[in-house]
């Protein structure tokens, strides 16, 4: 008899442990190869892993929800057809370069005490199904009354579309009950198996207040951050720029352009454009620090933040962004976006980046102050474009004109990006912006 051990993938460069979300097999369960044992989840995605040998789980050592180091040994299977050998020797593992495929996270929506006669209370939801609850006005309590037809009773896409459909129709009763917002969560989607906060229980500290216990991603996104700081002495520098001549071109090609390609242009793509050509001109800007050693990326590798339905920020990355024209650059930031919105990216989407784009202009701000993305040194925020007078200088003197204006921030990490790099690195971002050509050919 051999033994398999199964071992904690490593799901990228900068992943170092990943939370256990569910078990698919128990002690005793037959498994083949490359079945689905378990679920994970990393602070970037979450993902199914196979299992690495054939036989009889023996042992698994270590619980839903446990957080487990990358490379540790999680479970063990008994391969009788195997030949005999040592299993610290010969024991195959998960190779690191492998790439689970992505899974949709587990939600787990207890119903409340006074109900947990329900046999659907402890319900898993994916979040396409809450998605879709929520945008049809569904409450929890509705969605925890709908028959599943899934795995162990869960509702899956077609239920939930049947229902709404049902709903529609007048063949269901419409139910005012607002029990356990959806809103909620949903807002905790990247989570796996939680228990939401509930509206109507909250916990009272002192006055009229509500606590909230953070959920999984918000935790590591804080520790991230609180951690960046503490490592890079943050300097931020500010410029502006007219991009009256961005706009236009836009808003004068757009429809030829998806038309032409099947893809939206928008502004992104046209930064990430100028953002290539500037790293080019102070390559100094696209590296690292390893203690005393400056690491300097050769592949340019820009990471764009998009929003999560959580709304938690992640940051896929546009591999070799310095190889791709607009074209191929706006169908990348349109995919990546995409996937994001419908949890849908690959733990390798978010790896690897090496200089990061942050647009808080898509809120609505002016600017912003932004926190670098370890291992990077630098991350440039742009703000919302704005029409304000500016005095141009022409030929036949100075004059006022309205022109869109857009506000850029650059935070460094001051051990190794001095302000002459930092300031000369934005200033030639926004010189590559205004000097964007109207009369560009798509």
């Amino acid at each position: 008899m051999a033994i398999v051990n199964l071992v904690m993938p490593k799901m990228g460069e900068s992943i170092m442990e990943a939370t256990i979300l569910k078990w698919h097999k128990k002690v005793g369960d037959s498994i083949k190869l490359d079945e689905t044992f378990l679920e994970i989840a990393t602070d970037k995605v979450d993902s199914e892993v196979p299992s690495t040998g054939e036989g009889i789980v023996t042992e698994i050592l270590y619980k839903e929800n446990d957080v487990v180091a990358v490379g540790k040994v999680i479970a063990r299977i008994e391969n009788a057809a195997a030949e005999s050998s040592s299993p610290s020797t010969n024991a195959p593992t998960l190779s690191s370069t492998a790439t689970p495929a992505p899974i949709v996270a587990a939600v787990s929506t207890p119903t409340q005490t006074n109900s947990s006669n329900n046999s659907n209370s402890n319900r898993f939801y994916s979040p396409l199904v809450l998605n879709i609850a929520n945008s049809e006005g569904i409450s929890m309590s509705e969605l925890e009354n709908i028959p599943g037809t899934g795995n162990e009773g869960r509702v899956t896409k077609k239920d939930i579309i049947k229902y709404v459909s049902d709903k529609k129709a007048g063949n269901i009763p419409t139910t005012s009950s607002a029990s356990g917002s959806l809103d909620v969560v949903i807002g905790k989607i990247q989570e796996g198996n939680i228990t939401p906060v509930n509206n109507t229980a909250t916990t009272t500290a002192s006055g009229n207040v509500e606590i909230i216990e953070m959920d999984r991603m918000r935790k590591l996104i804080a520790e991230h951050m609180v951690r960046s700081k503490a490592t890079s002495p943050h300097v931020t520098s500010f410029t502006e720029a007219d991009v009256t001549n961005i706009v236009n071109w836009r808003n004068k090609v757009k429809g030829s352009f998806e038309k032409k390609y099947n893809e939206k242009i928008t502004f992104t793509p046209i930064f990430i454009e100028a953002i290539v050509n500037a790293i080019k001109k102070f390559p100094m800007i696209n590296c690292s620090v390893e203690g005393t050693n400056i690491i300097l990326k050769k592949d340019i590798h820009i990471g764009m933040a998009a929003a999560l339905p959580s709304g938690n920020l992640i940051v896929p990355v546009i591999r070799n962004a310095d190889t791709k024209n607009l074209f191929g650059l706006s169908k990348e930031v349109n995919s990546l976006a995409h996937n994001a919105r419908n949890n849908k990216l690959k733990p390798d989407d978010t790896q690897g980046g090496t200089f990061t784009l942050t647009n808080v202009g898509t809120f609505g701000s002016l600017m912003g102050t932004p926190i670098i993305n370890q291992p990077q040194v630098a991350i440039l925020a742009v703000g919302s474009i704005k029409k304000r007078p500016m005095v141009l200088e022409t030929e036949q003197g100075d004059v006022i004109a309205i022109r869109h204006m857009m506000y850029l921030s650059l935070s460094y990490d001051h051990r190794i990006v001095d302000g002459s790099l930092g300031a000369g690195f934005l200033t030639e971002v926004a010189n590559q912006l205004e000097r964007f050509n109207p009369k560009r050919e798509i």
